[in-house]
C-alpha cells in the first residue's frame, strides 16, 4: 500500500462510468471516495438556506468563500458514499434535496465559485489515500496527481447508459431525448472558458465502450498497482 499513489484523479464526461469505477475502486484501495460535485451541492444548499435564491453571482459567491466544506468516508450505513459537512453539520442527505438539484447547475456555473471549490477540494485531496472525480480534477484541481486517468465512451453509449438508468428508476424516457441532451452537455463542458472538460495531457485515456463495470475496474486497479 506504501507504493501505491496517495491521490487518484478520475475525469471524464457525463455517463461515462466515472462515479461508479472511481467509489468502487476507493472501496478496494480502502481510500475515500470524493465526488467533487457535491462541494458544488454543498454551496447550493446553504445559498438557498441563507438567501433563498441563488440567481446574485456575487452573494453566492462571497458565501463559498465563507463556508468551509468537507467529505469524509461515511460515518453511517444508511445508503450514503460519503459524508458532507458544512461548517461541520452534516447534510449529506439535505443537498440531495429537488431544490438543491434544480439550482446547482446555475451555482457550479459560478467563475468565483468554481474558484473557492478548487481551494477547498485541494484540501481534502491533500490529505491522501483519496480517490477524486470529476470533470477537471487532472487539469486545474490536481494537475500534479500522481496517476490520472480519463475515463470516456461514445456519447451513444453513454446515452443508452443513462437511458436504461432512468428506466430502471421506473420513470418515462426517451432515448433520442437523452443523446441530444447529453451532445449540448459534452458541448457546453468542452467549450466553457473556465476549466474545460478534456484530459489532461499525461492522462491515462481509457475507453469504456462495450466494456463491464467490472472490466473496467480491473484494468484501473492494475493501472493504480503499477504506476
Amino acid at each position: 500500500m506504501d507504493r501505491l499513489p496517495k491521490l487518484i484523479a478520475i475525469d471524464g464526461p457525463a455517463a461515462s462510468g466515472k462515479s461508479t469505477i472511481a467509489e468502487r475502486l476507493a472501496h478496494r484501495l480502502g481510500y475515500l471516495f470524493f465526488d467533487t460535485g457535491v462541494m458544488y451541492r454543498a454551496v447550493t444548499w446553504a445559498a438557498l438556506l441563507t438567501f433563498h435564491t441563488v440567481a446574485d453571482e456575487n452573494q453566492v459567491t462571497e458565501l463559498a468563500n465563507r463556508i468551509r466544506i468537507d467529505v469524509q468516508p461515511p460515518s453511517r450505513a444508511d445508503g450514503r458514499k460519503y459524508d458532507v459537512y458544512v461548517d461541520g453539520e452534516d447534510v449529506t442527505w439535505q443537498i440531495r434535496s429537488p431544490e438543491v438539484e434544480a439550482n446547482v447547475s446555475h451555482v457550479s456555473a459560478y467563475v468565483g465559485v468554481r474558484q473557492a471549490m478548487t481551494d477547498q477540494q485541494r484540501r481534502i485531496g491533500r490529505r491522501g489515500a483519496t480517490v477524486m472525480v470529476g470533470r477537471d480534477i487532472g487539469t486545474v484541481v490536481f494537475p500534479e496527481a500522481p496517476l490520472k486517468i480519463y475515463l470516456n465512451a461514445s456519447v451513444e453509449e453513454r446515452a443508452r447508459r443513462r437511458y436504461k438508468e432512468v428506466l430502471q428508476r421506473g420513470q418515462a424516457a426517451s432515448y433520442d431525448e437523452i443523446l441530444a441532451s447529453m451532445k449540448r452537455r459534452d458541448e457546453i463542458d468542452s467549450n466553457r472558458v473556465i476549466a474545460p472538460l478534456k484530459p489532461a495531457k499525461d492522462a491515462i485515456v481509457v475507453s469504456t465502450d462495450g466494456k463491464t463495470i467490472d472490466e473496467v475496474l480491473d484494468y484501473v486497479l492494475d493501472l493504480v498497482t503499477s504506476s
